[in-house]
């Protein structure tokens, strides 16, 4: 029984912190998105893909991971202000890691916060981390019965990004199953099919996150 408090605290701790979190984007006007994924799913490279096609807005990232800095510093050479976040032996970031990463960005100074969560399908689902948007990336090269074996992740997200479709045939996978998957899991779900190396996709995703800076700019006003 001991056990099961301390995980309660800690699950309450953490949504007390991530509405803290909420509050400092909203009222800071930076429109906060949460990518999760397995590694290799693609989250750096899109943050990349993103950072081109979103002209005129103003980004910046947290890069987490268990003990390496190598997706901040790739990042870094963009030019975009970027704090990585270690997590030690822990498989997904916290609202208190994103809170005291926090420290080093300006927010007034930015409109978009990529937080790229630990290499994980499973673990980020219960940890809030204050942003207005979680979206999942998944590669097909991680097999199409991926997202009907985590449904969890699929169903608390926003959005979910089926990737490297330019290879789906060469893997045997069936993308448009996967999105079906998704949909099926979370019918209000946004999903793209993308090809980063075909630059497919990528500028329908890049408007729809513009399109939601957008409303928060309209809901603000």
């Amino acid at each position: 029984m001991h056990v099961i408090g301390v995980g309660r605290d800690v699950f309450e701790i953490n949504k007390k912190i991530a509405e803290r979190n909420r509050r400092t984007f909203d009222e800071s006007g930076v429109l906060a998105i949460n990518f999760m994924g397995a590694v290799g799913s693609g989250k750096t490279a899109m943050i990349e893909a993103l950072h081109k096609k979103l002209k005129g807005c103003r980004i910046a990232a947290i890069a987490g991971d268990i003990v390496s800095d190598l997706d901040a510093n790739r990042l870094k050479k963009l030019g975009i202000p970027v704090v990585g976040v270690n997590t030690g032996k822990e498989c997904h970031l916290d609202a208190h890691l994103v809170e005291h990463a926090l420290d080093d960005f300006n927010l007034k100074d930015l409109d978009i916060l990529f937080i790229e969560n630990v290499g994980n399908l499973i673990c980020p689902v219960d940890f809030d981390l204050g942003t207005q948007l979680n979206v999942t990336i998944v590669s097909v090269s991680e097999g199409d019965d991926t997202v009907e074996k985590h449904p969890m992740i699929f169903a608390s997200s926003d959005a979910a990004v089926i990737n490297k479709i330019d290879i789906a045939e060469a893997v045997d996978a069936d993308a448009d199953k996967m999105r079906k998957d998704a949909l099926h899991i979370n019918p209000g779900l946004k999903v793209f099919l993308t090809s980063i190396r075909k630059d497919n996709g990528i500028d329908d995703f890049a408007d729809w996150i513009r399109n939601k800076k957008d409303e928060g700019k309209r809901r603000k006003g």
